[in-house]
């Protein structure tokens, strides 16, 4: 993590995207910054800031790799330990329209009880997997895709899953911490780049591809010239520095120009993230949808009603019994 001082305007790459490609080389890539997206998002919580650190990263490997989906709906980011950091979730909603925002929300559980606040994250989520669930929506087939937990890092996590189950070289600098408005409170940033080699064939476009055998390095992926071109690419892309990936004095565009002049690097429209989840209380009355009355009975509380809370963003129902669950005797809009 970093602590940077900002400028106390709005910087104008804040919460964006920035797809580009490096010609010279085959590759695409993303520059990713997020600050009103973050705050937001670990707002809805108080974990302690080993938990936010973690939430922070996933999120920007969320937007960075959501980005380059032709999304009709939603990717999903999980990952899963045996640790005291047992579950970090994140989702991103594509964009519903051209110039609309992109979504994400996103979800840590923990056992409080067992988190070492000092120590580093990682580490405390234990043995797992990392899993990406694409999802287009009614009437398609999701695809999900697993890799155990490797490296040190969610990147490296990421760059794994990459690797394995879609054969695509894929890398990531990261950097994500407090930042302080001179004279105001500190809040969340992060910013990052993200490289890929040019997909020949993916399961993020066929579903039914893929490799299960163990994990792929990725110079099993590449002839000596794309090999060649990928690591100085890689290469170039370590030199970025925190205070570069965070802003507010390097703009994306320049940052690009900085690392990559030489591979000839071509930007396109930049995509603007919010904030954003999609629970209701239709959603929840239909996930209560295939439970008896009995079952329902359980749930009730004693002043009569059933609850419940999004884990995303806490937003809190409040249901009569009896208009829940497939024994439902009254519909939704049942008075008490």
């Amino acid at each position: 993590m970093t602590k940077a001082n900002t400028n106390a305007s709005k910087i104008a790459w804040d919460d964006t995207v920035l797809p580009f490609q490096l010609d010279r080389s085959d590759i695409r890539g993303r520059v990713a910054r997020l600050d009103g997206v973050l705050d937001q998002v670990l707002s809805q919580h108080d974990y302690p800031p080993v938990v936010e650190a973690l939430v922070a990263e996933m999120a920007l490997l969320t937007a960075l790799i959501g980005q380059t989906i032709k999304l009709r709906w939603k990717l999903s980011l999980q990952v899963r330990g045996d640790g005291p950091a047992r579950l970090i979730a994140t989702d991103y909603y594509g964009p519903t329209a051209d110039g609309k925002p992109a979504r994400i929300r996103a979800y840590a559980s923990y056992d409080k009880d067992e988190i070492d606040p000092t120590g580093d994250g990682f580490s405390q989520i234990g043995k797992g997997y990392f899993a990406i669930l694409i999802d287009q929506g009614e009437g398609n087939t999701p695809y999900q895709g697993i890799t155990p937990i490797a490296g040190g890092s969610l990147a490296a996590c990421a760059e794994a899953y990459f690797a394995q189950s879609e054969q695509l070289p894929t890398a990531f600098q990261l950097t994500y911490g407090k930042a302080q408005v001179p004279g105001g409170a500190e809040s969340w940033r992060a910013g990052g780049i993200m490289l890929q080699a040019m997909p020949k064939a993916s399961p993020l476009a066929n579903p039914d591809g893929g490799s299960d055998d163990g994990l792929t390095a990725v110079e099993d992926l590449m002839n000596d010239d794309e090999g060649e071109n990928w690591n100085r690419a890689t290469m170039l892309m370590r030199t970025a520095e925190e205070l570069e990936l965070i802003g507010p004095t390097v703009q994306p565009t320049e940052l690009l120009v900085r690392l990559f002049h030489e591979e000839e690097p071509r930007v396109f429209d930049p995509q603007p993230v919010s904030f954003g989840c999609s629970c209701s209380p239709d959603k929840v009355r239909q996930s209560l949808s295939i439970y008896s009355a009995k079952d329902i009975a359980h749930m009730t509380t004693v002043e009569g009603t059933v609850t419940a809370d999004c884990q995303f963003c806490g937003a809190h129902y409040v249901f009569q019994p009896n208009t829940l669950g497939f024994e439902a005797t009254e519909g939704p809009d049942a008075k008490p």
